[in-house]
């Protein structure tokens, strides 16, 4: 039974060589592959929740954003059973000299020692969409693609 809204928003980052930011994750023993971004906080905007999830998770700040997507259908939280998800995916520009890829560290607010995260570049293909976890991400890169 559902019982509650869970917000998440994500940044889709492209750079020169048409390749898309991925964050490669292990929270709690499940691994997935999504865009960058998380969860809104109560007491926090969407955009807002966007940087610190951007601060956080990469150590950049965004420079612009624009809206690219919001799930219109009914999505049910892979992680709870009780939250259905609203994402929100905006296009972002960083500076992307400035994204370290490939080195792991523990996620911020992870529960377990075995957690991480890490980046990578992901050229814009059908190969991005097999990549993808979560259907919503799927969505999102079928449309990038």
């Amino acid at each position: 039974m559902i019982t509650r809204f869970n917000l998440r928003v994500y940044g889709i980052v492209i750079n020169d060589n048409h390749e898309v930011l991925v964050s490669h994750e292990r929270r709690d023993g499940y691994e997935f592959n999504k865009f960058p971004g998380g969860g809104v906080e109560l007491g926090e905007g969407i955009l807002e929740a966007l940087n610190r999830e951007f601060n956080e998770e990469l150590n950049v700040l965004i420079e612009t954003a624009s809206f690219f997507y919001v799930n219109d259908h009914f999505q049910v939280s892979s992680f709870n059973s009780n939250d259905q998800i609203v994402s929100f995916y905006y296009r972002v520009s960083v500076d992307t000299s400035a994204i370290k890829t490939e080195l792991s560290h523990v996620p911020f607010g992870a529960n377990n020692l075995g957690d991480y995260e890490w980046v990578s570049w992901v050229p814009i293909s059908q190969g991005l969409l097999s990549m993808m976890t979560f259907p919503i991400d799927k969505l999102v890169a079928k449309k990038l693609i």
